[in-house]
């Protein structure tokens, strides 16, 4: 199995691994929580670990991770970006109304996003960025974060003690679900961008 080297490291450190892999996982997003969290709730069935204990490894792993990407959102503010539009803005096709009007579409839905979003994979990490960048108040973060990962930690890590030896199996299907988010997500963006420049074309006629 090609994350074999994620196995080892959970085996070896348990609750720890389980912690550092999540919280990697988050920062680094091609690393695969469904093999962390359906491994980590296999390992409930024959190691001293419990169920709630890998959750709850795993859950403080993502908050970390979460926090980490949601600093990196600060940096990258939305005065830094109109400051990169009035350079670049011109060839990315992009005004400071553009910025304003997505910043403002994250304060009214972010919360609920974030939360919604923890749960999908891939975004459930990069979704810390913009609300980072659109200054969510950092407690309400922490909530609709923590609420949408113990969610998915919960039914992964579940299924993994659950099925036991067949934890593979459910890895499986779980790529299969990443896939077509991924592929619904490529349509989506693909949409969005001709929505965006047919917009574009119309205002300078």
């Amino acid at each position: 199995m090609e994350n074999n080297w994620i196995i080892e490291f959970m085996e070896q450190f348990g609750y720890f691994g389980v912690f550092l892999m999540i919280a990697l996982e988050n920062v680094f997003p091609p690393i695969p929580s469904e093999v962390i969290l359906t491994f980590g709730g296999f390992m409930t069935t024959w190691t001293n670990m419990t169920v709630t204990g890998v959750i709850i490894a795993a859950t403080l792993g993502s908050v970390v991770g979460a926090v980490i990407l949601y600093g990196v959102g600060l940096l990258l503010d939305v005065e830094r970006l109109e400051k990169i539009v009035e350079r670049w803005g011109h060839i990315l096709r992009v005004t400071k109304e553009d910025i304003h009007k997505a910043d403002a579409w994250f304060d009214k839905y972010g919360y609920w996003t974030v939360f919604f979003c923890r749960m999908i994979p891939l975004i459930r990490s990069l979704i810390s960025i913009p609300a980072g960048m659109s200054n969510m108040k950092f407690g309400l973060f922490l909530l609709f974060t923590t609420l949408g990962t113990l969610i998915w930690n919960v039914l992964l890590v579940s299924i993994g003690a659950a099925v036991g030896e067949s934890w593979e199996e459910i890895v499986h299907y779980m790529d299969i679900y990443s896939n077509i988010t991924y592929a619904l997500i490529a349509i989506a963006g693909i949409g969005f961008l001709i929505l965006f420049f047919s917009k574009r074309r119309s205002k300078t006629r």
